[in-house]
């Protein structure tokens, strides 16, 4: 029957992450291709390049987002609707128009998109909309309608996956230690004009307040790292590093790090938690636990399937 001008069903999966080098030769076309045209120092690209060697050469990031991929298409075989799923990057391979192209090729003409970023911004959504949008442009009219789904930092199996990475964190401090372990909430800094014309610092805060409230944790902090501009533009804060100290001159001994606003490891978390955070815990005398992102949690699988689903219900 026709469908008199209704759009066609949702008929796959778009996955959207921001990419990363899976090699130590790509780090520098990866970096290029992501600070084209954009004046950073040469010093601070120097610097990224190191950060990139401390931490083995490449990120994981492409590898962990496929593993999500594999996932929750598993799941949606198992539970439904069976449907495929692709991987698009922002700026590395498998580049965003290079998999609408292929799923063009493949006879798929609608999906939904799911952002790979819990808390949206300028930088961690309307730019893979954008590149989305784009990328339908340079293909033409075969190429697949993308039907995005809503901001998801407070669905319930987000909170749940989020929980339980933090509770593993605590279960490695020795317990005569735990009850006192402070916990600190991270997520990348972003510069304050953009934080003012979104709403980035309060979807943070309500995911804290909720992974906190689920684990019985009445007090913690919200911290900030990664920031790449200016040291005069002025970006959210404290950083995590100000962070640490603040909370060892107060008498803490543990701290536990949750950077609840990624949801895969890559050199953010890697380098800038796991090294230099972490040295700088270390140089003060703190016990640093850093817990796990959501990654292929099975809680935040089933809320990928969630939010999928609810979003071809309202096609």
């Amino acid at each position: 029957m026709p469908d008199h001008g209704n759009p066609p069903a949702h008929d796959a999966v778009l996955l959207l992450a921001y990419g990363g080098p899976a090699r130590f030769a790509d780090v520098r076309p990866f970096l290029d291709n992501v600070l084209r045209g954009k004046p950073v120092p040469r010093e601070r690209y120097e610097e990224v390049v190191r950060h990139y060697e401390d931490v083995g050469g490449s990120s994981p990031l492409t590898r962990l987002t496929f593993q999500q991929a594999e996932a929750l298409q598993a799941l949606l075989k198992v539970e439904g609707p069976d449907r495929p799923v692709y991987v698009g990057m922002r700026h590395w391979d498998p580049f965003i128009e290079a998999t609408l192209r292929r799923m063009a090729g493949e006879g798929r003409r609608r999906a939904v998109g799911v952002i790979l970023a819990a808390h949206p911004s300028e930088a961690s959504r309307d730019s893979y909309l954008e590149a989305v949008a784009g990328a339908q442009r340079a293909i033409g009219a075969s190429a697949p309608a993308v039907d995005h789904v809503e901001a998801w930092f407070d669905h319930p199996l987000f909170i749940e996956a989020n929980a339980a990475r933090v509770a593993a964190a605590y279960e490695t401090i020795p317990e005569a230690r735990r009850r006192a372990a402070a916990l600190v909430f991270t997520a990348h800094s972003i510069p304050i004009p953009m934080a003012q014309r979104s709403s980035y610092p309060e979807h943070l805060a309500r995911t804290a307040t909720l992974v906190a409230g689920q684990l019985g944790i009445a007090s913690w902090t919200m911290a900030w790292q990664s920031r790449s501009g200016g040291p005069r533009d002025p970006w959210l804060e404290p950083d995590i590093s100000d962070a640490l100290r603040d909370l060892r001159g107060r008498g803490v001994a543990d701290v536990v790090v949750a950077p609840i606003g990624f949801v895969s490891d890559h050199v953010e978390v890697l380098y800038d938690l796991d090294i230099a955070a972490r040295k700088t815990a270390e140089t003060i005398g703190l016990g640093f636990h850093r817990a796990g992102t959501a990654g292929d949690h099975p809680a935040f699988i089933r809320m990928l399937a969630a939010v999928v689903r609810d979003r071809m219900g309202r096609r």
